[in-house]
């Protein structure tokens, strides 16, 4: 017997474009975005990000949220809609948010720990080196804090489409752009000498973060900063994982979904710039040039250092540092989630509330065997890039290295070839409104963007080297 449900919808533009930039402000724009503008010379990467964020993510983005309007299906359905032999398509854009998930889930867990260690005064004790490794390698404390985080997120989803995902993001989203910017004025004001006697202060790492240098780059290198750019662009405005899909699919058709797009662009870059002035100055002030290239130790390693090395307000910046990043990553998590949800709602003909218990029952059990994998079922191997890796790895280059570049290409030979772009543009313009785009549009679908993703995955499964 079929459950019916009933399809909920935003409010409204400002609803549905607070709940698009939550999905696309996460823990991608707050840890991943700074780490990449270090390593990749700060400025430079920024040019190529912004560039690619006005063209590629551009195209993406609207196509993405244009086809869950006009089919108003959830990934796994939506693209059978559109093409009933390309329904394949579908399978594989709703088995990325089904693998990221879980691993998402724990790393939002490793979030909710930090923030309660600094609002318990234990911050001191965080910058130790060994405390990360300490925490996440132990069997139970990580499952517990893994669990409220889900919690959270389930909730928020089970609650629907006004009263949950779009009445908290319009809550969240605000008080996280307040903490974003106040943390990034801060952290240009302040000054470190080191036991060498060098003074470095926050306005000289905004410079290395802001001002391009292409003294240095070799055409290689420059290769490597433009893909790296593109690959960010995924986390960042939340394409190839079926989100903006689902989102789409709850738009009216009365909203214009071209100043939506654009208002989702102007939100997700800023907070990403953000997020990189309110770190990587930080970074450089006390731990220099060699402090930027830590990597994923980046916000539980180095910045629990800083925060102890900046005196007696630094546990209150801990705080608020970690309660934003716990708002950025539950909206993510929210999207990531109703993506799987409306998909089974859709295929199923499920109510929301079976489809979210049963989403968070699948991702309890993948969260705990990732927890797992740091302890009783540890083990390492060498992934195709050539990067070590265990199980949360293994999860994160499935979906994000492999999936998500084929997602996107695929849509684009669909879209660009296939049922053609027109389908899309005419979507965008329903209601009289324009398409100023729409030759840029047109050429990124069918040529620019399937180049740059053939050249992306090839690079991401180690197939080319750079």
């Amino acid at each position: 017997m079929r459950e019916e449900k009933k399809r909920g919808n935003f409010s409204g533009t400002i609803g549905f474009v607070m709940a698009a930039a939550g999905s696309a402000v996460g823990l991608g724009n707050i840890w991943r975005f700074p780490y990449l503008a270090a390593k990749d010379h700060g400025g430079v990467f920024i040019l190529c990000y912004i560039i690619l964020a006005l063209t590629f993510g551009f195209a993406l983005l609207t196509t993405e949220i244009a086809i869950g309007r006009k089919t108003q299906q959830s990934p796994l359905t939506a693209y059978g809609v559109l093409r009933p032999r390309w329904k394949g398509l579908g399978v594989l854009a709703c088995l990325v948010p089904t693998i990221i998930l879980p691993y998402y889930c724990v790393i939002g867990g490793w979030v909710v720990k930090y923030l309660v260690t600094f609002i318990t005064g234990e911050g001191k004790a965080a910058a130790e080196d060994s405390y990360f490794t300490g925490f996440i390698t132990e069997q139970w404390e990580p499952i517990i804090w893994m669990l409220v985080f889900l919690l959270l997120t389930a909730f928020v989803v089970y609650r629907g489409v006004n009263k949950g995902i779009e009445k908290y993001s319009r809550v969240l989203m605000p008080l996280l752009l307040v903490l974003v910017i106040g943390i990034a004025i801060y952290s240009l004001t302040i000054q470190h000498t080191d036991e060498s006697g060098a003074t470095r202060t926050g306005l000289q790492g905004l410079k290395i973060y802001l001002v391009p240098d292409f003294s240095a780059i070799t055409i290689q290198e420059f290769f490597v900063i433009v893909m790296d750019a593109m690959g960010q662009l995924f986390f960042s405005i939340s394409v190839s994982m079926g989100i903006m899909i689902a989102y789409g699919s709850y738009v009216k058709k009365d909203v214009n979904l071209m100043k939506s797009i654009n208002h989702i662009e102007i939100f997700d870059t800023a907070v990403a710039l953000l997020a990189g002035l309110m770190i990587v100055p930080a970074v450089y002030t006390f731990m220099g040039l060699e402090g930027m290239s830590r990597g994923p130790g980046l916000m539980f390693v180095s910045l629990p250092k800083i925060f102890d090395a900046i005196g007696a307000v630094g546990p209150i910046i801990g705080v608020l540092f970690f309660l934003m990043v716990v708002f950025a990553a539950i909206t993510s998590a929210v999207s990531v989630m109703e993506a799987i949800v409306a998909s089974l709602m859709d295929s199923k003909h499920w109510t929301r509330q079976k489809s979210t218990v049963i989403v968070t029952i699948y991702a309890l059990i993948g969260a705990l065997v990732v927890c797992l994998g740091y302890n009783i079922w540890y083990f390492e191997i060498n992934l195709p890039n050539g990067s070590p890796a265990q199980i949360l790895d293994v999860m994160d280059y499935i979906s994000n290295n492999c999936l998500m570049p084929l997602v996107a290409l695929l849509t684009c030979i669909l879209i660009g070839w296939i049922v053609k772009p027109k389908t899309i543009i005419d979507e965008v313009v329903l209601g009289g409104y324009t398409f100023r785009r729409r030759g840029l549009y047109i050429a990124m679908m069918k040529v620019v963007a399937p180049i740059l993703l053939a050249l992306l995955l090839l690079q991401s499964v180690g197939i080319m080297r750079l």
